[in-house]
């Protein structure tokens, strides 16, 4: 779902009242935090783990480590924050699994944009089946896509995260992550092929 430039500055303002209460000793400031963006944070570290369990163990330890940078935090969007924590926290199981993975492959900017759309709950009654039936074939279509590259494309459409947010989790330029973003679209073009079109109609 995209997130209006009122609704981020509402979120904000929000976050930065429940961080004040949690740093007062409102333990129950965090715990709203955690619900509040665990549906994002959690879904898009699914999508680069090896399972429930260890989508788990890296949510937590993501909780674990703004829990104790929390103090030192000043940045503008929480949840941004959050996702930049987890990204490297993924970073780093993967290149101890595969050292040889890349995440900062060059490539050419272009504005392509695709509304989110994966989600059934956000579709009519009449489409909900065909939605959910839709969204599998994207998520496996994604599943291909080099890890840079499906990073974006869930930070973009799963988080609504702004190319801005998505450029410094990545610590790219927004060029780049553009780039990334359009080199995905593409590749998911190919690969769903007639099914595009269908994508192209959903999303609008």
């Amino acid at each position: 779902m995209k997130v209006t430039d009122r609704e981020r500055i509402r979120m904000d303002q929000d976050d930065a009242k429940l961080l004040s209460a949690y740093r007062k000793g409102d333990a129950e400031a965090l715990g709203a935090l955690v619900e509040k963006y665990k549906g994002p944070l959690y879904g898009f570290i699914y999508k680069f783990s090896e399972g429930r369990e260890d989508a788990d163990e890296v949510f937590q330890e993501v909780w674990v480590r703004a829990i104790k940078n929390m103090s030192r935090y000043r940045q503008k969007s929480l949840l941004s924050w959050l996702f930049r924590i987890a990204h490297n926290l993924m970073i780093d199981r993967i290149r101890r699994r595969r050292p040889e993975s890349s995440f900062d492959v060059p490539m050419s900017p272009d504005g392509l944009a695709l509304s989110d759309h994966l989600a059934s709950g956000r579709l009519g009654p009449d489409k909900e089946t065909g939605g959910r039936d839709l969204g599998r074939r994207i998520e496996a279509a994604a599943e291909k896509l080099p890890s840079d590259q499906r990073e974006v494309f869930w930070l973009r459409m799963q988080a609504g995260l702004s190319f801005k947010e998505i450029a410094k989790i990545q610590k790219c330029s927004i060029n780049t992550a553009l780039a990334r973003m359009q080199y995905a679209l593409s590749k998911l073009r190919n690969e769903l092929s007639s099914e595009y079109a269908e994508l192209q109609e959903v999303g609008r």
